[in-house]
């Protein structure tokens, strides 16, 4: 794809993005410092100053802790990318030294291994996670370079990665290995689209190549460890990790949700760069099956809270759900690349709906607070008393010992301009995947081109695009490709052009419209929105006489605050007559939803009596639904999607 530059100017996304900037990432530089009251110590910060000498002290936190500095810095280069804040870049500085401080001589970088076990490293691959820390390295180094123009991390990074590289391979002397949890290879490539080191680019080849040959390393890994583990009991569970299969033949998504989408981005990043076939219908037939079958309506995965994984095909409870915020943001990783591999509706269609629901509603208003695990359907009390269900937070926390998700978060929200279009490598066309106020500068035939997206999403579907060219220039030939969404209602959007309406052709889900463009000209994109019902594939026998509610992007839920209790309790009327309206002074503002049901009427039955003879007296209610991404900002209480009729 041919190199553009993205700026975000949108009323809806804009407050996010500052959100990012001036809470966001403050707070959780204090979290990384362990400096919020009453929340889980994050030691990160301490690991690095311990392991570069500066304190004294055991390891603290998880094996991975380091990652979550990273995913920091990370999201840090993309606030300073379009906003410089010289206090802000000291502070990261300040950081990236303490990292450098904190490598060994030959490259080596981990607090774990160097503060709890040196001389152990690379010894349990399976768990330790020391790819996937660098991986997250790498990430951030990228970024951060690219903000700034500044080496120090990336320095660090390729000293790293080269040991790494010398490390592992099929040469004498080498490792036949790779990590238990995928990150690396995605992370890699990107080291080598900054750097043109080829090294690195073979290296990611070589960690999808070897997962799931056979023999397993990771049994081979256990045996030589004296078969122990850290966390598992028993021999490795290479489903879980997605090692049971070479990455080309496995047939659906299985393990862990997060690795999983982060071993597929990898895989089409390499199919994209490498022309590898295999690779990529491997991607597309696990795309089918991830989103066809294994994907909540709010593009959430992970159906169970035990290996944080998928289990099998249309298995998707609502109440002990797991879909993990950092599993959303894997598969909205996953969709960016297929789109870059081909561009089909269907890839941001998913980024979206995983964007606007599952992503957005893991972070409080507040941008202090966070979902881990994002449920469909909460019953506070089982939260707390249900062991199947403790995973199932009816608040948001404030950090967590365990906390990829609030840093990843920061990143996708500070990387957002990224995923909004594509221009193909000769100019000839630019695909909007997302509807976004922005502005694209790219080439077109040797002439410079911007264009300059208006939009009214989330809540009124009108969408302008004007054509900007130099003075000099007095057109510039390309193709513009429009996605049609798939919440769309009718058969064919509005385009209009300088006020006519035009014909136009529908590819792969994108409206075409091939023009000889000049200074000026403007592209009105009508997508009225409409609230409606959606009904679950008769398979996913949680949602069976069930429906739910969505409006544009939105998936909408209704709470304990709307709605009083038991929210089991209430059903759709047969004739809801859905109805909407701007609630401006609710939770910030929203269009909020009302329609007709039904409550039972529990009047009669007596105290004590658990059952009775079925009645079907009904008593008559108007409900109000809000944004899926709000739920949980009020006072605590139950929370359903899924509403029966």
């Amino acid at each position: 794809m041919k190199s553009t530059h993205t700026h975000i100017k949108d009323n809806f996304w804009n407050e996010y993005s500052e959100l990012v900037r001036q809470t966001v990432i403050p707070y959780q530089w204090e979290a990384l410092n362990d400096r919020i009251l009453d929340a889980e110590p994050s030691y990160s910060i301490r690991n690095f100053r311990i392991a570069a000498g500066l304190e004294k002290g055991d390891f603290g936190g998880w094996i991975f802790q380091d990652s979550d500095l990273y995913k920091w810095l990370e999201a840090v280069a993309y606030s300073l990318e379009r906003h410089p804040d010289p206090e802000l870049e000291q502070i990261a500085d300040e950081a990236i030294a303490l990292i450098g401080q904190a490598q060994h001589e030959n490259g080596y970088l981990n607090t774990y291994f160097t503060i709890q076990e040196p001389g152990n490293e690379w010894t349990n691959l399976y768990e330790a996670h020391e790819l996937y820390c660098a991986g997250h390295l790498f990430e951030a180094a990228v970024a951060y370079y690219k903000a700034t123009g500044k080496r120090n991390l990336l320095n660090i990074s390729c000293r790293f990665a080269d040991l790494i590289a010398s490390l592992f391979g099929t040469n004498p002397g080498q490792m036949k290995a790779y990590c238990g949890h995928p990150e690396v290879e995605l992370a890699l490539v990107k080291l080598y689209q900054v750097t043109g080191e080829e090294r690195y680019l073979n290296l990611s080849l070589y960690f999808i190549d070897e997962r799931g040959s056979k023999p397993s390393y990771f049994i081979e890994e256990w045996e030589r460890r004296g078969r122990t583990t850290i966390w598992a009991q028993g021999a490795p569970n290479l489903e879980v990790y997605q090692s049971h299969l070479p990455v080309r033949e496995q047939p659906v998504a299985v393990g862990h949700s997060v690795r999983a989408v982060y071993l597929y981005t990898a895989m089409a990043d390499l199919a994209r760069l490498t022309g590898d076939v295999k690779l990529r219908e491997a991607c597309e037939r696990l795309w089918a099956n991830t989103t066809g079958k294994q994907m909540y309506i709010t593009g959430g995965i992970g159906a169970t809270h035990l290996g944080e994984a998928f289990t099998f095909d249309h298995d998707l409870p609502n109440d002990t759900v797991y879909a993990e915020t950092c599993a959303s943001i894997g598969l909205i990783f996953w969709a960016r690349r297929m789109l870059q591999l081909e561009a089909k509706s269907e890839y941001a269609d998913v980024m979206e709906r995983a964007l606007y629901n599952n992503v957005l509603g893991s972070m409080a208003k507040d941008g202090k607070h966070f979902f881990y695990v994002n449920p469909l359907e909460v019953l506070p009390e089982a939260s707390v008393k249900n062991p199947d269900k403790f995973h199932v937070k009816p608040v948001r926390q404030k950090w967590f010992g365990c906390s990829c998700c609030p840093p990843n978060v920061a990143r996708l929200i500070g990387s957002l301009d990224e995923y909004i279009y594509d221009v193909s490598e000769d100019g000839r066309t630019a695909h909007v995947h997302l509807y976004i106020g922005s502005e694209v500068s790219f080439e077109a035939g040797g002439q410079k081109v911007v264009l300059s997206q208006k939009s009214e999403l989330p809540w009124d579907g009108r969408v302008e695009f004007m054509v900007s060219l130099p003075e000099e220039a007095n057109e510039a030939s390309f193709t513009l490709a429009l996605r049609v969404p798939n919440w769309f209602n009718s058969d064919r959007p509005t385009l209009k052009v300088n006020g006519e309406s035009i014909h136009y052709s529908i590819e792969q889900g994108y409206a075409k419209v091939d023009c000889m463009w000049k200074d000026g000209d403007v592209v009105e994109w009508l997508l009225p929105i409409e609230t409606k019902l959606i009904a679950a594939n008769p398979l996913i026998r949680a949602d069976a006489g069930k429906a739910a509610i969505q409006r544009g992007p939105f998936v909408y839920c209704v709470e304990e605050a709307d709605n009083g209790k038991p929210l089991a309790s209430l059903s759709l009327a047969d004739e809801p007559t859905l109805t909407e309206r701007m609630a401006a002074d609710l939770l910030g503002g929203c269009v909020v939803v009302e329609g007709a049901g039904f409550v039972t009427d529990d009047s009669g039955w007596e105290p004590g009596l658990p059952y009775r003879t079925l009645s079907k007296q009904k008593k008559a209610v108007r409900f109000k639904a809000i944004p899926y991404y709000l739920w949980g900002n009020r006072e605590p209480g139950e929370m359903s999607i899924w509403l029966r009729y």
